[in-house]
């Protein structure tokens, strides 16, 4: 199904969700395992909820969600589902609290009543009508033909550091569309690059495999080879046969920017004054001690107000009537940009929206309310432009030759467009180990290509290993500086653990006991095989 009919031009709304995969059996409580049961309770579940309203309200409206492997395995984990119902019971248990710490504030209290409603809500979701399920709600969404779901590559690598091995590259593809279909039950059209990282050769790679099309940063297009007419205005035909979609700067720079966009207006919440820093009372203290330290809980009184520290009090209703003025605004600068290309180029612009999708609900308390808008206001009145997805763009244009035939450039969405990022003098003693771990997997699979029982585990578990060494979370982490001294430990235990499987499996003496324990604690791709790093098809 879909909003698109005779107009001048195209939408695509494209939402990219992925965190590292962080579990860790061996403590009752992880501070970072937080981030996962926050991006549920302010993203994941709220989105789900709103797409479920829009389909029972038979409102006509498309997304495109990329979803990356890792944040799916978490998803489905039986003990991190498990430990967010613990967490959402401590969460509404403070929430109870501070509703009696601020039954008397006329400021205050509405704030708190609405997060414990939220909260509530939340928990039903999430008990009652998911099960502890999302993946199979989203999986039932998608067949509604509302939604069009994506993976992306197994842990979210930056695949242009492995490019020295196109078995690498090949494998975190193949992994990720592996888990897709188990989980889908459909072979995916589409793909998402981990931080739209490219290099000249790799749309070979994804064509491969049956896709169809997959993202760029604008200057991925705009500095092809030759350069495109259009820009990122109408898809690319790369040499290979499969299309590429580029982000437009303009509506990315609407949505994403804090300072010029629409997140930093002062009536919204602001996202850094949270209770467990500013609330200094016994019943916050023990929600926050397990953890060993001040953290978010989730529960922010103030809004953005400006660029000072006297922060005025958090107005929900004014926000949601901002978040319907900037929804306002974003559809009619859309149909002016479309008006505009239209008439100057000729042609039926595709405006390709891509954002992470944690940024709705979590960074943006007001998100989720401003994208229910935007598909509620183009449900209520025909515009110049319609909302559309990939595949139903490429069915509708399937002989191709109006596409711009293009060699995409080096680039990707980080910060200066290119790979400075994830290497650079800050986090570049990785690479060394990545590359050589890397290399020994490949040998490994070469010379063990039909091994069985305890050396097959070995080699299956030392395939995982490898693949969470690569997150190109770790890298990003060291480069920000934000919660980098976990992610050089995790980084270094994953190598530490590849290495010990590797020296095990090449000397023949692999302890079923420290393999039985590894298997346990990251429990990754069950259904791995470690022949997808033989060099030749497999």
């Amino acid at each position: 199904m879909t909003t698109a009919n005779r107009q001048k031009g195209y939408l695509c709304m494209v939402l990219h969700a992925h965190l590292p995969y962080v579990r860790h059996p061996e403590y009752p409580f992880f501070l970072e395992e937080n981030w996962l049961y926050e991006a549920m309770t302010e993203s994941y579940i709220p989105l789900l909820d709103l797409l479920s309203r829009l389909i029972d309200d038979g409102i006509d409206f498309c997304l495109t969600l990329s979803l990356s492997p890792s944040l799916v395995e978490m998803l489905n984990d039986d003990l991190l589902m498990k430990r967010y119902t613990a967490y959402l019971a401590r969460l509404m248990e403070l929430a109870r609290r501070e509703r009696i710490r601020t039954r008397r504030s006329v400021r205050f209290a509405p704030v708190v009543r609405m997060y414990l409603n939220r909260f509530k809500r939340i928990q039903y979701l999430f008990e009652e009508v998911y099960r502890r399920r999302l993946i199979p709600v989203l999986r039932e969404i998608q067949e509604t033909g509302h939604l069009e779901i994506i993976p992306s590559a197994a842990t979210h690598a930056y695949l242009p550091h492995l490019a020295p091995f196109p078995q690498a590259v090949r494998a975190q593809i193949r992994i990720g569309l592996r888990q897709y279909k188990d989980n889908f039950r459909r072979c995916p059209n589409g793909i998402w690059l981990p931080e739209c990282g490219f290099v000249p050769g790799f749309d070979a790679y994804i064509k491969e495999d049956g896709l169809a099309y997959f993202f760029l940063e604008a200057h991925g297009i705009t500095r092809g080879a030759p350069v495109p007419q259009f820009g990122t205005y109408l898809p690319v035909l790369c040499h290979s046969g499969i299309t590429a979609f580029g982000r437009d700067a303009e509506v990315s720079k609407q949505v994403w920017s804090s300072f010029e966009g629409y997140p930093g207006d002062p009536y919204y919440r602001d996202f850094y004054r949270d209770a467990g820093y500013d609330v200094d009372e016994d019943h916050v203290r023990a929600i926050l001690k397990p953890y060993g330290a001040k953290t978010y809980t989730g529960l922010k009184y103030y809004r953005i107000t400006g660029r000072t520290d006297r922060k005025e009090p958090y107005d929900a209703q004014r926000a949601r009537l901002k978040a319907a003025e900037h929804a306002r605004h974003f559809i009619m600068n859309t149909e002016s940009q479309v008006r505009r290309l239209h008439e100057q180029h000729r042609i039926r612009p595709v405006i390709t929206a891509t954002y992470d999708a944690e940024l709705f609900g979590h960074w943006w308390f007001e998100g989720i309310d401003w994208l229910e808008m935007i598909f509620r206001k183009m449900d209520l009145r025909k515009r110049n432009f319609a909302m559309i997805t990939p595949s139903e763009y490429l069915s509708r244009h399937d002989s191709k030759p109006f596409l711009q035939v293009s060699e995409p450039s080096v680039s990707s969405w980080g910060e200066h467009g290119y790979h400075e990022v994830w290497l650079n003098d800050r986090n570049d003693e990785m690479y060394r180990h990545l590359l050589k771990a890397t290399e020994r997997m490949i040998g490994l699979a070469e010379r063990f290509s039909n091994a069985a029982g305890i050396l097959r585990r070995a080699l299956n578990q030392a395939a995982r290993e490898l693949l969470l060494l690569q997150h190109s979370d770790w890298t990003f982490m060291m480069n920000s500086g934000s919660y980098a001294d976990y992610a050089r430990k995790r980084f270094a235990t994953h190598v530490s653990r590849f290495t010990r499987l590797y020296e095990t499996i090449v000397s023949g003496h692999v302890k079923e006991g420290i393999l039985t324990e590894m298997e346990n604690r990251d429990r990754i791709f069950q259904n791995i095989d470690y022949r997808v790093y033989r060099s030749r098809k497999g």
